[in-house]
């Protein structure tokens, strides 16, 4: 080897031995903010969705919406409404109502004892009609304080004749009937409906809900021709 490839390879050693790295620490803190800065941008975004999918309603199919209201249903002590249910169930009230008129549907072709009805305003399961000697039966064998016939005929007069006055009763019947009346708005099963424009302006009365309950009506236009209504009266307590 020549002496000036020597001195060549020797100049370049002596260069590598002395060469210096120099470091940008701005630089590097910079990186390691930017890192940091990511990694917490990143852990919250995750969060947010986990949030976000905690908070967004649960799809329910039709079987298990007909399922819950079936339960609440069963377990209310008097006829629910879908606007309840459809606030329990955190859902559209019109999907709640579409839930229970499926459900009234396959309910009411089981062949049970029992029905889903629509009953003053919400819906209750009850028993059925064809059966109803069964239960009033069962009902009569029960020691309890059932309706006075003063009571009973007090009842009767103001389910067929409401909103109607206590002379107006007093009229039907022949007799006094304050007694029957407190024990009804006791019980109640009527309520007051205002008075009427006449000479004394005397207070009517009408059925309340309670009592479209105790009966299982939807509504006034369901009421039994009377000797019925006095049978089924018979037995509320």
């Amino acid at each position: 080897m020549s002496e000036a490839i020597k001195e060549q390879l020797e100049e370049l050693d002596l260069e590598e031995e002395n060469e210096i790295t120099i470091y940008d620490a701005d630089a590097e803190d910079a990186a390691e903010e930017f890192a940091r800065l990511a990694a917490e941008a990143e852990k919250e975004r995750a969060q947010s969705i986990e949030e976000d999918n905690e908070d967004a309603p649960k799809v329910r199919s039709m079987a298990e919406m007909m399922a819950i209201v079936e339960a609440l249903i069963f377990v209310s002590e008097e006829p629910i409404t879908v606007k309840i249910l459809a606030d329990v169930l955190n859902e559209d009230k019109a999907w709640v109502q579409t839930a229970v008129e499926s459900l009234s549907e396959e309910f009411n072709s089981r062949e049970s004892g029992l029905q889903l009805r629509e009953i003053a305003g919400g819906w209750q399961i009850t028993t059925r009609p064809e059966y109803h000697d069964f239960v009033r039966a069962y009902l009569k064998s029960r020691p309890s304080a059932k309706l006075s016939l003063p009571a009973l005929e007090t009842l009767a007069v103001i389910a067929y004749k409401q909103p109607v006055t206590v002379p107006e009763i007093l009229e039907i019947r022949g007799v006094q009937s304050s007694s029957a009346i407190k024990t009804l708005l006791d019980k109640r099963l009527i309520v007051a409906k205002g008075r009427k424009e006449t000479v004394g302006r005397p207070m009517m009365y009408g059925t309340s809900k309670d009592f479209l309950m105790q009966f299982g009506l939807k509504d006034l236009s369901e009421l039994p021709n009377v000797e019925d209504f006095e049978d089924l009266a018979g037995t509320v307590a």
